[in-house]
């Protein structure tokens, strides 16, 4: 089996990108930190790409809204290869302002063709957290029973990694949406408190509606989270990692793995 090739994309503003190729490697990819100018002007094909990955940080300086920019240049100088390569079934993960992208491109959820018009109203978005400030820390996951997410497999307890936005807080246009979001599978990751069971703040750093923290696609082959398991690939990055019984890795690593297994299985 090949060592897939993954793409991490860079932008303006994008500052987890070293990070995301880090988790990517010990996850046994071939990641490649690539400017998505080299994209769109032809010279890096991402059809020559196992899998994708768009990081957080602040791209474009969030003017406009958080990932909005970054959402128009995917739609716009990226949309026809970015659609072939999530219809070839090929993993994508964004992670923070990398969800945020997705989310206004439209490619999250996937309920309808990706789009940034404006008079095509969004049915999901993210937006200020509802504690009106920039949350950090850590907090726990836990994937959700019959979601169609790809990467999850092998999560049997919740998982800690760090928070960093302030902008997660997931909403809907309708209350039908979320109950599409929950009938389709398409509701990935919760935060929950220590008990296990979904959570209000402060477990749930943004106030996020059903304490969403990530989403997918109906095909399950693209996932948009918050939280970032790009920071909880190594014991040493837990806040209790001298405290506590050894931990063999850090608890994101096992998202990138499966992503990367998936990519490789394609």
């Amino acid at each position: 089996m090949s060592v897939p090739k993954v793409l991490i994309l860079r932008a303006p503003g994008i500052n987890r990108d070293r990070d995301a190729a880090l988790a990517c490697q010990l996850a046994g990819g071939a990641p490649e930190r690539i400017h998505i100018n080299r994209l769109a002007t032809g010279a890096v094909r991402l059809a020559d790409y196992a899998m994708l990955v768009i990081p957080g940080g602040f791209s474009y300086g969030d003017h406009l809204g958080a990932g909005k920019l970054l959402a128009v240049d995917l739609i716009h100088r990226l949309g026809e290869p970015l659609q072939r390569f999530i219809a070839d079934g090929r993993p994508v993960i964004g992670i923070c302002n990398g969800f945020q992208v997705l989310v206004k491109a439209g490619v999250l959820p996937g309920l309808h063709p990706p789009s940034t018009d404006p008079a095509v109203a969004p049915r999901v978005t993210l937006t200020d957290n509802e504690s009106a400030r920039f949350e950090c820390r850590w907090v726990r996951l836990a994937p959700v029973a019959g979601s169609r997410c790809r990467f999850l497999e092998g999560i049997e307890r919740p998982i800690e990694t760090p928070v960093a936005h302030g902008e997660g807080r997931l909403t809907v246009d309708h209350p039908a949406t979320l109950e599409t979001l929950r009938a389709r599978g398409l509701v990935a990751l919760r935060y929950v408190g220590e008990d296990g069971a979904p959570a209000g703040y402060p477990a749930n750093p943004n106030g996020s509606l059903d304490a969403i923290a990530g989403i997918c696609n109906p095909q399950g082959n693209v996932l948009g989270l918050m939280p970032h398991p790009e920071n909880a690939v190594l014991p040493q990055q837990h806040p209790r990692w001298s405290r506590e019984p050894p931990r063999a890795e850090g608890d994101g690593l096992i998202i990138f793995r499966n992503a990367v297994r998936y990519a490789a299985a394609l």
